[in-house]
């Protein structure tokens, strides 16, 4: 059984985790707010510039079609980008990403299909890295800023390089979508061929240039903007993420130090009762 002295080094020890878990959580909580207030408003931007791109594909079709549009024509290579935070000490936020991954992974990989991994995040390429390691292709870090558009344009000019090459025929975005500070929901987003949504009937318009050459410029530069949305998304799920983790383990922290300093009076208890009874003992003996 453990010594009062060692119960109060150990009491001191979680005191001092406590202050930390303390500090992470108010630290991600003033972060919380300035990140969710990007990523909700960059969603009206990405969204719209996928209805505009869905009004003008509805004009566009056979060979005159952008390849990033119109695709391959092919379903066997297959590029997955795996976005996710830095940093840990936010709970099952980095790990649930990397499952719906690994999910869509395996997938393909039975449906005999070729696939490539590119990483954004220290934490997607250190989880997928020991199963997945072959099939790498290119990884990034997100940083300590929030992210802007100077950062996901290197990453949209590699998918884009990688694809002009002909490496690939499906690109797919893996990223987490914030929903509340208690729910964030890992979503597949595909980003090669452009997805055409059902916009419904679109006011007519004369473009110029036409359509095919709007589209061959508004393409790849939906591509950064749909990165750059989920970098957002996934800033402030961590953040929230880590808010209620750090939030959990200093109540934690908390229970456990009462636990101990009960056992620690116990056990000072009992030996100051043996103490006594041993004095008593021994001048009854006298």
């Amino acid at each position: 059984m453990a010594t009062v002295k060692e119960m109060r080094v150990r009491i001191g020890s979680v005191k001092s985790t406590q202050k930390i878990t303390k500090a992470l959580q108010m630290v991600a909580a003033a972060k919380l707010r300035r990140s969710q207030q990007a990523a909700q408003a960059a969603r009206p931007y990405a969204e719209r510039i996928s209805t505009i791109i869905s009004n003008l594909a509805a004009s566009v079709g056979g060979p005159s079609a952008p390849l990033l549009l119109a695709g391959t024509g092919k379903d066997e290579r297959h590029l997955i980008v795996v976005a996710t935070a830095d940093r840990g000490l936010a709970g099952a936020f980095n790990s649930a990403i990397v499952r719906e991954a690994r999910r869509k992974l395996a997938e393909l990989v039975a449906a005999g299909k070729n696939v490539k991994i590119l990483t954004v995040g220290r934490k997607a390429r250190d989880q997928l890295r020991r199963q997945y390691g072959a099939r790498f292709v290119e990884s990034y870090e997100v940083g300590n800023k929030t992210p802007n558009m100077a950062r996901a344009q290197p990453i949209a000019a590699r998918i884009l390089e990688l694809y002009n090459a002909g490496e690939f025929d499906v690109v797919t975005l893996v990223h987490s979508r914030f929903k509340s500070v208690v729910n964030q929901q890992p979503v597949l987003k595909q980003l090669i061929p452009a997805v055409i949504e059902n916009a419904g009937p679109a006011p007519f318009y004369e473009y110029e240039p036409d359509e095919v050459a709007i589209l061959t410029e508004l393409l790849p530069h939906n591509i950064a903007v749909q990165i750059l949305s989920a970098l957002l998304e996934n800033e402030a799920g961590f953040y929230a993420s880590q808010m209620t983790a750090m939030d959990n383990a200093t109540r934690n922290a908390g229970d456990l130090i009462n636990t101990l300093t009960i056992q620690m009076n116990r056990t000072r208890q009992a030996k100051i009762t043996t103490e006594l009874i041993e004095i008593i003992a021994g001048a009854a003996a006298v």
